[in-house]
């Protein structure tokens, strides 16, 4: 009798005791088949998996490789990975519901919440507003395809420059979807990919970059730059400058540069 013709594919295989949990290479996973799980990166879909290891390159601790396997071997494993908790605390009944919490897009718009602060001179407290209209807001987690990106005027903000500008709700967030990120720290060509599809996906209205004064903050003008020719967008693009005693710089209309 003849046997069963077993086909095999490429998929990629990650080597737990190798991956640290930095999760550069999930926003290189254009199918999402890469989620964090306890601390370690897990393909929780193979179905999702294509193969083509986009996600290879951008792993520092060298911790996937692409391995070829029959169908049947794919469709056997079991979900563990999907039924346990996520590496945030969420449990499994929650994750199952709502995603994690840390990357399920929430559009606060209309919901922008009072706190309290205290009034100048130490007096009576008087009500500050929250102009955070969206969750999340680290660029690595924000999902490409976020309803509030539709359209939106976007703040890409550099970590340090919420921190230092002391009206930065007021002044620059407000009526924008943020977008947060450290152009020094962080993996720079993964935000480069990250926003090209971003631009490629939806129509942005604006951009306004935010970064600090130091040399290696304006770092995020370039990843904007190569994004957006990347995407072939033409988006009109605002560039300021955060002093490191927090006061704001002359703003530079930075359309006719990119």
């Amino acid at each position: 009798m003849r046997s069963a013709i077993r086909t095999i594919r490429k998929i990629i295989e990650i080597d737990e005791e190798k991956c640290n949990g930095c999760g550069r290479c999930i926003p290189n996973c254009r199918e999402g088949a890469l989620r964090l799980v306890n601390g370690k990166v897990k393909l929780v879909n193979d179905r999702y998996c294509d193969g083509l290891g986009a996600c290879l390159g951008h792993c520092p601790q060298g911790a996937i490789r692409l391995v070829e396997r029959p169908p049947e071997a794919l469709e056997e494993q079991p979900a563990a990975a999907q039924e346990a908790g996520c590496a945030c605390g969420a449990d499994a009944s929650q994750k199952a519901v709502d995603g994690c919490p840390a990357s399920r897009a929430i559009d606060l718009k209309g919901r922008l919440r009072q706190k309290e602060a205290p009034a100048a001179g130490g007096g009576a407290k008087e009500k500050a507003a929250s102009a955070l209209a969206n969750w999340p807001v680290q660029l690595a987690l924000v999902p490409v395809n976020a309803p509030y990106l539709r359209g939106a005027d976007i703040l890409l903000a550099a970590d340090c420059a919420g921190f230092s500008c002391p009206d930065f709700h007021g002044s620059l967030l407000f009526g924008k979807i943020l977008l947060v990120a450290c152009p020094k720290l962080d993996d720079a060509q993964a935000y480069v990919e990250k926003l090209a599809l971003i631009f490629r996906k939806n129509e942005i209205r604006s951009l306004t970059i935010v970064h600090m004064e130091v040399p290696c903050c304006s770092g995020l003008k370039m990843v904007v730059a190569e994004a957006m020719d990347r995407a072939g967008a033409h988006i009109p693009v605002e560039d300021v400058v955060v002093g490191i005693e927090g006061e704001m710089k002359d703003n530079i209309d930075s359309r006719r540069i990119f």
